[in-house]
């Protein structure tokens, strides 16, 4: 069977990479949009301390995804960030709201995991079993892998799977009213000779309830990440930057040493309950879209549900 893939994104290569490795014939074709949700990504995949109320559907899913990771990641060569996530707060309604997340540290504890966090932070939690991925790296990974295998790049299919994430809703009518650009800015930070090393572990952190994040990389960090509701809006905003920045350095200060080498706009692929939309929408037609936060973390698990839809389908 000859399958079209729509949407060159971590999501969408995925999905071809499943396919093309259970003996299909598979074509991929993108948008290539710089402001793609998988190329301007933290990289977390954590789905616990990730969770937000009232998404425990898609915490299950994001623990089953986990779980595939380290055996998704060796086939296809990339390298895991295995030290796991210090959830932390600065005040104590952040330490309450990051209790479903674990057990609770002391300021003490949390700082002899990771020594480099500010004198703000009052505690926080520890999840080993975390991981982190270069975004991009994973992204040159499964487009070397889909090659490799015979990727096509035209659009004839007689199956269509769609993947282009926050664009998803222009490709059929079922989803143009249903998925929605949420978008978000995140900075990258270099390290400099004579800065404190990058954190060993995955960073989340509420500062006074604002949510803030830092994703080691091997040269620096990633921060991120704010949210707005303002539609395919593309410009990096001065009051973004300026939040992101005091709030990463309010839990760790030592990045005031790094150079700012770059800051994104990306759109996160929404829906109405913020629950993936993986399913038939007609004969020949599969939505694999609206994973919001979660594209990287449930990518396998998106995937193998793709390929099982095709196995099982019910059209």
């Amino acid at each position: 069977m000859e399958v079209a893939v729509r949407g060159g994104g971590v999501i969408g290569l995925s999905v071809a990479l499943a396919l093309l490795r259970d003996g299909y014939s598979v074509s991929v074709t993108d948008v290539g949009s710089p402001h793609a949700g998988s190329r301007v990504a933290g990289g977390m995949l954590a789905p616990l301390t990730e969770a937000w109320p009232g998404e425990e559907a898609v915490v299950a899913q994001g623990v089953e995804a986990l779980a595939m990771w380290p055996a998704f990641a060796s086939s296809i060569g990339v390298e895991l960030f295995t030290a796991g996530t210090l959830a932390v707060g600065t005040q104590p309604g952040d330490l309450a709201d990051l209790k479903h997340a674990g057990e609770l540290l002391t300021s003490r504890e949390i700082r002899a995991l990771e020594p480099s966090l500010g004198p703000a932070v009052r505690g926080g939690v520890y999840a080993a079993g975390d991981l982190a991925v270069d975004n991009r790296a994973l992204l040159s990974a499964l487009w070397k892998a889909c090659v490799e295998l015979g990727v096509r790049s035209d659009v004839d299919g007689r199956v269509e799977v769609i993947a282009a994430g926050a664009w998803s809703g222009a490709l059929h009518p079922l989803l143009r009213d249903v998925i929605r650009p949420v978008k978000g800015e995140i900075l990258r930070l270099s390290w400099r000779s004579g800065a404190l090393p990058p954190p060993r572990h995955t960073i989340r952190a509420l500062v006074s309830g604002r949510p803030v994040y830092l994703v080691p990389r091997n040269d620096g960090l990633v921060v991120g990440a704010t949210q707005y509701e303002v539609g395919f809006d593309t410009d990096v905003s001065v009051a973004g930057v300026r939040d992101l920045l005091r709030d990463a350095e309010t839990v760790l200060p030592g990045i005031a040493e790094y150079a700012l080498t770059e800051a994104a706009v990306g759109f996160r692929a929404g829906s109405p309950d913020n629950v993936p939309i993986v399913r038939w929408l007609e004969p020949g037609v599969i939505a694999a879209t609206g994973h919001h936060r979660n594209g990287l973390l449930l990518a396998p698990h998106t995937a193998a549900q793709v390929v099982g839809l095709l196995k099982g389908g019910s059209w």
